[in-house]
């Protein structure tokens, strides 16, 4: 009977463990799959103002659907040498909440117009509407990446100038 008992409070014990063993694994897959799974990569079908408007769009709702999803998707986009430059990640994510970039985070609306275009370097001026109602200009060059890896022959931004103000829309 004793036995029976202890049998049984060890099952129980072992039904617990497992259940909270399988609740963390469901809200470590749940994490890691919100993270990354639905920001975009890039590849050699994406043109160059493409990669400018997926930066912008995402930057646009940047907490959408997680906090600084928009900068993650950004970040994807970026050139390596832009990246060993601006990056980590977590640097990035400061530079663009700083004064000299957070208007790109929730802006209300863009424009892309291109400037110049090879087969290598593409140069767009865009024009945002931050959320404080101005008007920002950058000029934005993107570039075909030759370096060896998983983005290579893929467009990726270079650079970002700083902002000009162009003042307010009301």
């Amino acid at each position: 009977m004793k036995k029976e008992k202890n049998f049984l409070r060890m099952l129980k014990k072992q039904q617990q463990i497992f259940k909270i063993l399988f609740l963390s694994i469901f809200f470590i897959i749940t994490i890691s799959n919100k993270s990354f799974s639905d920001v975009l990569k890039p590849n050699k079908n994406i043109s160059p103002k493409e990669v400018v408007k997926i930066q912008l769009n995402a930057l646009m709702k940047n907490d959408s659907p997680y906090k600084d999803r928009g900068i993650l998707q950004t970040w994807e986009f970026a050139h390596p040498n832009n990246q060993r430059f601006t990056g980590p990640i977590e640097r990035f994510t400061i530079m663009l909440k700083g004064d000299s970039f957070s208007m790109l985070l929730n802006h209300k609306e863009n424009e892309i117009v291109e400037i110049y275009k090879n087969e290598s370097v593409a140069t767009y001026e865009v024009t945002i509407l931050g959320a404080d109602k101005n008007y920002f200009k950058f000029k934005w060059q993107v570039e075909k990446n030759n370096i060896e890896g998983p983005t290579k022959d893929c467009w990726l931004t270079t650079a970002v100038s700083q902002p000009f103000n162009l003042g307010s829309s009301i």
